[in-house]
């Protein structure tokens, strides 16, 4: 991409641009997620057929990510940025207009290639930003699509408790969160690639140093989607809790996890990638024995806190790193994305696999052997903690006049 100076105002402000883009994103997923029910009865569609077509999300993006680079090489990052964001946003609708298995499972491939391009051109863009005001500030975005992701939830689940039919709430929200993506992309970085820049590859490996990457997002992301959907079952089955307090424990698993990411900058700029993967892998680790040996709900409730604590800055700092490690941001992050796409999709069949085999007690046993694994993987980060590009004088910058 070529080297446009841009002056430190002109950056802080597409810092606000792109952290509106994550919470833009994330809203779209928390609306979809808490229409599902109404989603499989539309689609007249079992459990388990819903969950085959689920997997087509994770197959769209994991097919779609490499294809981000060479989009934004081709029409520049902002415009690709918006072009690639409304597509996500309007296909929030096309789940809920599906009547039968089959166009189901064609809509969440739509729906999930949407997803991950998208990803990886807001990915990329907040890594060049991070670069220019040369401190972390990926965790805070990542903070804003969970605050995104809890708001699209808060709004879907007034939606369902008032009985609205999911494709007029969706074709509402869809068009809501187009128009406010739209206008947040007007202030993004708009990076062009220079004359003798090859375009990159359409499908292509993730180099060697996004796949070590990846495997730390892996073990944070498993985590993740182990407690999303299981945690709720493991305080209902294992502690005998209500059913209130086991949904109570997937919510607090969350906003630990929203939280700890609005704030994990600070943090990260102080104590480096490294060590704070480190230390959260530390934390993570504890919060998955006290999860194992709990005999009560309140301990098992402040396993997870910790859980969600401990990997909450994981798979941000696994961004920064891979947009740090090459010449190539978007095909380092389109790796890594993949990767911890994958590991979303393989955990929750995986916990259930292995509780039915021996017991939940046992599959969060492998959750917590898994966050140690963050311990040992973390110096492969050392990327983002590299020296960035320093910011040029403002004196001395030229804004972009686009902007």
């Amino acid at each position: 991409m070529s080297e446009v100076l841009y002056d430190r105002r002109t950056v802080k402000r597409a810092r606000y641009a792109v952290a509106a883009v994550f919470a833009v994103h994330g809203a779209v997923t928390g609306s979809f997620a808490t229409r599902v029910p109404w989603i499989q009865d539309h689609a007249s569609v079992s459990a388990g057929q819903l969950g085959f077509a689920l997997a087509f999300t994770a197959l769209g993006a994991s097919c779609s990510m490499p294809l981000a680079g060479r989009i934004t090489h081709h029409f520049g990052s902002r415009t690709a940025l918006r072009g690639l964001l409304a597509l996500w946003t309007l296909a929030l609708i096309l789940p809920s207009v599906a009547p039968n298995l089959l166009t189901l499972c064609v809509a969440m491939f739509v729906y999930g290639a949407t997803a991950g391009m998208a990803d990886v051109a807001m990915n990329a863009l907040g890594v060049e930003v991070e670069q220019r005001l040369d401190k972390s500030i990926m965790s805070g975005l990542h903070g804003m699509w969970s605050a995104g992701a809890l708001v699209g939830s808060a709004a879907g689940t007034l939606a369902a408790h008032l009985g609205s039919d999911a494709r007029m709430h969706h074709a509402l929200a869809a068009a809501t969160l187009t128009v406010l993506g739209l206008i947040a992309c007007h202030w993004v970085l708009d990076l062009q690639p220079t004359e003798d820049e090859e375009p990159p590859p359409r499908f292509a490996l993730p180099p060697r140093s996004a796949l070590l990457i990846g495997a730390v997002g892996f073990c944070a992301v498993f985590a993740e989607g182990a407690s999303l959907d299981w945690s709720a079952v493991y305080l209902h089955d294992q502690m005998g809790s209500s059913a209130g307090l086991a949904a109570a424990t997937t919510t607090g698993f969350m906003l630990t996890m929203a939280v700890a990411r609005l704030v994990g900058d600070t943090v990260v700029n102080r104590l480096g990638a490294v060590r704070t993967v480190r230390a959260g892998g530390v934390l993570a680790a504890l919060g998955g024995v006290l999860i194992v040996v709990a005999d009560s709900p309140a301990p098992a409730m402040g396993g997870f806190a910790l859980l969600g604590l401990g990997i909450a800055v994981v798979v941000p700092l696994c961004f920064a790193a891979a947009g740090h490690s090459g010449p190539n941001p978007s095909q380092a992050i389109a790796g890594v994305a993949t990767i911890t796409y994958t590991s979303g999709l393989v955990a929750p069949s995986l916990i259930g696999s292995v509780a039915q085999a021996t017991s939940l007690v046992v599959s969060f046993t492998l959750v917590t052997v898994l966050v140690c694994g963050l311990t040992v993987l973390a110096g492969v980060l050392r990327a983002g903690d590299r020296d960035r590009p320093k910011v040029s004088p403002p004196s001395a910058a030229v804004p972009d006049p686009r902007s």
